[in-house]
């Protein structure tokens, strides 16, 4: 297959995808392959929750329409173009993939394909109904796809290259076994915002999309905040307190009771609103249904601490135009060049 072919197929998935939106689900027959495919993918999201009580029909349907917004041929042709994929020699790169929210591991699955290569994927049992439905429908707009996309439930084995996200602790298990391929492996990051108390109404509303939206499970969700000495925080709840819904949700519910009652019998220090704690803590990975905040006195001594801290930080989100930096409500709206750890997927895969 060509790049031009292969953009071709994944436009197609993105207008598949399209039809499922958070604000309804429309089944539209000028799609390809609606026949076949709609009930199957719109039956998968109506169970989603059954398999993974943190992937609710909000949440799974705001993955799907990230995605079909974005596999469009401009965007997929702009991504491409800086790079020589028609000249690669296709080899089998082995993915792990995380689980911590709804289709995670799929920039991966799309940028081994893009490039030419084949892909042996090892899911997350947390995330693994989706991505198969995906395999499937490209292996039907595209047929020059089958036999390059491969699940596996064992050992990933002859594989060229290993793309495998986890936490710390996996990935030393990682650094063991695929150390002697080529080989990306991501570690444990999480995401703050920086505050100045000047933040509008509206800037704090979004802020609650990056703080509760995959109910802070994902890398690039909000779990710390930087705020000046002296911040007031009443603002900051006033503007969060539009997502008390989170409270419909059991997992939710139980994991702030639970870690509540931990800090409360620690005599911890918390603000909260009843449905999200603030702790003043150091560290950037909060519990679900907190958010860890820090006070800076200045901006020199706050740029210092994010220097030395880079290696943890997925993004940072603020409203400062310095480079980099994400606007409130865009953390869980990445580009295609967008990359995990800040390393290019894509160039890796180009190098091999």
């Amino acid at each position: 297959m060509t790049v031009e072919e292969r953009i071709e197929a994944f436009a197609k998935l993105g207008e598949f995808l399209s039809q499922f939106q958070p604000d309804g689900i429309v089944n539209n027959q000028q799609v390809a392959l609606n026949d076949t495919f709609f009930e199957p993918f719109n039956l998968q999201i109506s169970r989603a929750a059954e398999y993974n009580g943190w992937f609710t029909k909000d949440n799974v349907l705001t993955a799907f329409s990230r995605w079909g917004k974005i596999l469009n041929k401009s965007n997929l042709t702009n991504w491409t173009s800086s790079y020589n994929l028609d000249t690669i020699e296709p080899k089998m790169i082995g993915v792990v993939m995380a689980g911590n929210i709804p289709l995670v591991g799929f920039h991966d699955f799309l940028t081994v394909l893009i490039s030419g290569h084949s892909i042996k994927v090892k899911q997350s049992s947390a995330d693994n109904k989706f991505l198969p439905l995906i395999a499937k429908y490209l292996e039907y707009v595209a047929p020059d796809f089958k036999g390059k996309i491969h699940f596996t439930d064992e050992k990933l084995e002859n594989i060229d290259a290993v793309i495998a996200t986890g936490s710390n602790n996996t990935a030393r298990y990682f650094d063991y076994y695929f150390g002697k391929f080529p080989n990306i492996i991501r570690r444990n990051r999480n995401s703050a915002a920086i505050l100045t108390g000047k933040e509008s109404e509206d800037e704090l509303i979004n802020l609650g999309e990056d703080i509760f939206r995959y109910f802070g499970l994902g890398c690039r969700s909000v779990s710390k905040l930087f705020v000046p000495e002296g911040y007031d925080f009443d603002p900051l709840f006033s503007a969060l307190y539009r997502y008390k819904d989170v409270l419909n949700y059991d997992k939710y519910v139980n994991n702030y009771d639970y870690n509540k009652a931990v800090y409360l019998m620690s005599n911890f220090k918390l603000l909260e609103n009843g449905f999200l704690m603030l702790k003043e803590d150091k560290s950037y990975s909060s519990p679900i249904a907190t958010v860890f905040y820090e006070y800076y006195s200045n901006d020199s001594e706050l740029e210092q601490k994010l220097s030395d801290d880079k290696e943890l930080i997925q993004c940072l989100v603020g409203s400062s135009e310095k480079s980099g930096m994400v606007s409130f409500g865009q953390t869980q709206k990445p580009g295609l060049s967008d990359y995990a750890d800040g390393i290019d997927t894509l160039s890796f895969l180009e190098g091999l």
